[in-house]
């Protein structure tokens, strides 16, 4: 067994159920690598019966943590961040060991759960509320934000850790339980952080069942989550598909959904645009996590007078570019998550070329020495009309679209049509094409940017999308009060009540 899994609690069979206590009754599964497909460790899945007991005893958690002071809660969430930075190097390493991503990513996506617990901690003396002038005399009229109660939190493969960190961080400054529901194909980072967890809790004082957990598939432990009225708000990223299926799961019981789903990210490339810039943020938008970015760029809308020349530096680029070990630091490109992943890509790639569209590089999947375990694949660059059916969804691996237009109110028309809506940038020195690209009438999505690529996002910043995306907001911002319940509440603090005339009332 890997000497990282062992340093971070992990078992060559490691129990996937956390409720205060560690157990796991369901199905044993073993999780390969993608690097090399040697297995890393076996996980016991939660049963159903294991995950409604989860629930319950965040439930009965909540009850106790909704009343600690919000400084209180926050001092555990600054702990938390403190054991995320003590073990931020086997933490780094178990997350590439278990995606695939490149060994600098994985640090990045540490040091982004470090960095929102450091945002959580100051959010949780802030926490404000409003007052208002009332309309009637002698009342005061005031907002506050209650804790909300256990929040359910389903988390995708490419990000194990970070967007647990995204919920988890906020919701519990504000007084919340979160049971999480990680991607079966990234089960051990997810008991390794709630082992973390765990022990800053008990460190804390806190019930440690605060930090639930449930390993397992998505009819068992998932359905249990997304059924249970217990849980008032559901936050998962995923795909589209997957976020409808949760959004009428959730909708039927009057439950909230916080939804991060599907990106078709583009980019557009203006006559003005400085070149070496465009370039460089298209290729680490395209290829970044293998492609496997909810933000990654997938579409790069060129002006005609720029296609030749940006195409031609990215397939240079794309053809020189280091693919393999995601530990070694010069690899630029590492495996997809799984044989699954690639097949998926060689499906996208024969759709494609049945649809009219042309492969410029790329796509084809690699073998042999340094490519055990059958994940790896070259990048793909095809030409293609933003209208064809396969452009129109999010193929989730390295394959990017170039495509032309000739004026920029086109541009702007091609980047939202698409049933997507979350990351989107303009490469521009024009000023007018840029206030229009973030006007009211430019970018239809929730992240626009100006000379920047689209993949990636700052924890101050909400972060989330429109339309077929979800429409959800995590981490920064005013983002914390999506896990929690506004009241609005009057005091009268006068003698007087606005009573009809002629009524007695008898005394006792």
């Amino acid at each position: 067994m890997h000497s990282d899994l062992r340093a971070l609690g992990l078992k060559p069979v490691s129990p996937g159920v956390f409720d205060g206590g560690w157990r796991g009754c369901g199905e044993c599964v073993a999780k390969c690598s993608p690097i090399d497909g040697r297995v890393l460790a076996r996980v016991r899945h939660a049963t159903r019966a294991e995950a409604r007991a989860a629930v319950g005893f965040a439930h009965e958690a909540f009850l106790e943590w909704r009343s600690t002071p919000a400084p209180v809660r926050g001092e555990t969430v600054r702990q938390l961040g403190e054991a995320f930075r003590r073990r931020k190097s086997a933490l780094a390493r178990l997350v590439t060991l278990e995606t695939g991503k490149l060994i600098g990513e994985a640090e990045g996506e540490v040091q982004e759960m470090i960095d929102i617990c450091d945002f959580a901690t100051g959010l949780s003396r802030q926490l404000h509320g409003l007052t208002m002038p009332s309309e009637r005399r002698g009342h005061r009229l005031m907002e506050q934000w209650h804790p909300l109660g256990v929040v359910g939190v389903i988390t995708a493969f490419n990000f194990p850790a970070a967007v647990w960190s995204w919920n988890a961080a906020l919701a519990s400054v504000c007084g919340d339980a979160v049971v999480w529901k990680p991607s079966s194909k990234t089960p051990l980072t997810a008991i390794a952080v709630t082992r973390i967890a765990e022990t800053v809790c008990h460190g804390t004082g806190a019930n440690p069942a605060i930090f639930g957990l449930v390993v397992g598939s998505p009819e068992v432990a998932g359905d249990a989550l997304l059924e249970d009225k217990r849980a008032p708000l559901i936050s998962a990223t995923g795909s589209c598909r997957m976020g409808g299926t949760i959004a009428a799961k959730v909708g039927a019981r009057f439950g909230r959904t916080l939804l991060e789903l599907g990106g078709n990210n583009a980019v557009i490339v203006a006559p003005s645009a400085d070149p070496d810039l465009a370039v460089r943020a298209i290729f680490f938008g395209a290829i970044g996590t293998a492609g496997q970015r909810c933000t990654s760029t997938r579409r790069v809308i060129l002006h005609a007078s720029r296609f030749a020349d940006v195409r031609d530096r990215l397939l240079a680029a794309y053809r020189s570019l280091r693919i393999g070990d995601p530990l070694d630091r010069r690899t630029v490109m590492g495996p997809l998550v799984d044989a699954a992943a690639v097949a998926d890509v060689q499906t996208a790639i024969a759709r494609l070329k049945r649809q009219g569209g042309e492969v410029l590089c790329g796509g084809e999947p690699l073998r042999g020495r340094g490519f055990a375990g059958g994940c790896y694949v070259t990048p793909c660059i095809a030409v293609a009309d933003n209208g064809l059916p396969i452009v129109q969804e999010e193929t989730f691996g390295p394959l990017l679209y170039l495509m032309r237009y000739e004026n920029f109110a086109d541009a702007l028309a091609m980047n939202n049509a698409v049933p997507q809506g979350l990351s989107s940038a303009c490469f521009t020195r024009d000023q007018r094409e840029a206030e229009q690209f973030l006007s009211a009438c430019g970018s239809d999505c929730g992240l626009a940017n100006i000379n920047c690529g689209t993949s990636g996002a700052e924890i101050g910043g909400a972060f989330g999308g429109e339309k077929a995306t979800g429409g959800g907001r995590e981490s920064g911002s005013d983002s914390w009060k999506a896990y929690m319940r506004r009241q609005t509440s009057a005091v009268n603090y006068s003698d007087e009540l606005p009573l009809a005339q002629g009524i007695e009332f008898g005394g006792g």
